[in-house]
């Protein structure tokens, strides 16, 4: 039986415990594909994970990890073969189903999407579900018609992995493009991947009015709280926000004015459980849209010992961009 090594979390005294174990196949959690892992990825949700910060994890022991990409080391299911190349994003992995940080994975194949042509596994995890929901974002202001002719457009958490995919996204669309960060010193960073405008975070982050001066036909918000009250009082009449993350928290003190007086549509952004359609649309649309010398700049790859580290500092808003995660 084949061995592989594997991230551990289990609960513990006071808090849980993280340990690299050898496990076996047999170990792994029911499906009907067995994966072999590749790459992994550190996203927001993971940090929390890893750091108990949430309660992110709802099945103990669990192997974290949101995501993986890989190759089908065998399959019963009728879409998958033994040698494809596929990523997993979401469906309760490393929450309530065994994760992406080890070697192996079995999963359902209904949560697993073929890998488009034009990427390597590394590149799938450079993207990630930071990267995957950026292109949701992206989607639903479409879809809402914030077109580049409409104005700009705002990105808030705009050094972090949804920002900067969105950014590197809708600069290869044609949107001009504002940043909030309260990184000052990524300015460039945030310019080279497409913002015209940077905005200091402190700027949305304190109360502001139910309706403040028209700015954004738009915006793609991973931040929550006070700053997405803001930005719906800034966005001009029937714009759209799309809002995907809760960086700064779980609250939304706003009022019904924006969207009663100015029309403007706030679209809620799951990743974890969007429906297969909705995957592979994104995804295509990545491998066309996605411009891969913006993600080699803004990706860095490290070893998959290096997670347990990772997960502070990306809770931190320390980590730029988005981290690869070697697993072989």
């Amino acid at each position: 039986m084949q061995r592989f090594k594997a991230l551990v979390a289990s609960q513990g005294q006071p808090r849980l415990q993280l340990a690299w174990q050898e496990l076996g196949e047999a170990d792994l959690m029911d499906g009907d594909v067995v994966v072999r892992v590749s790459h992994s990825t550190v996203n927001y949700k993971d940090g929390l994970a890893l750091t108990g910060k949430a309660p992110v994890i709802r099945r103990w022991p669990m192997i974290p990890g949101i995501d993986f990409a890989g190759t089908v080391a065998s399959s019963s299911h009728p879409n998958f073969t033994a040698g494809d190349r596929v990523i997993l994003n979401g469906w309760g992995a490393g929450e309530t189903h065994f994760g992406g940080y080890a070697q192996m994975a079995r999963v359902k194949g209904n949560w697993l999407v073929k890998m488009p042509a034009q990427f390597t596994p590394a590149q799938c995890m450079a993207i990630g579900t930071a990267g995957y929901t950026a292109m949701l974002c992206v989607l639903a202001l479409e879809r809402h018609g914030v077109k580049p002719a409409s104005g700009p457009v705002l990105v808030t958490g705009a050094a972090g992995g949804v920002g900067s995919v969105a950014i590197a996204l809708l600069a290869r669309l044609g949107y001009q493009l504002s940043a909030a960060t309260g990184r000052t010193a990524e300015a460039d960073y945030l310019k080279g991947l497409g913002a015209s405008e940077i905005v200091d975070r402190a700027e949305l982050a304190k109360p502001g009015r139910p309706l403040a001066k028209e700015r954004w036909a738009g915006a793609v918000d991973a931040v929550g709280s006070q700053t997405l009250a803001n930005v719906l009082s800034m966005t001009q009449y029937g714009g759209a926000v799309a809002a995907c993350g809760l960086a700064g928290g779980m609250d939304l003190p706003t009022s019904v004015a924006p969207f009663i007086l100015r029309g403007v549509t706030l679209v809620g952004i799951d990743s974890v459980m969007a429906p297969m359609p909705l995957r592979i649309e994104a995804w295509d649309r990545l491998a066309r849209d996605l411009d891969l010398g913006k993600l080699a700049a803004m990706s860095l790859t490290r070893p998959a010992g290096d997670v347990v580290a990772l997960a502070p500092q990306i809770l931190a808003g320390q980590v730029r961009g988005r981290i690869v995660l070697e697993m072989e």
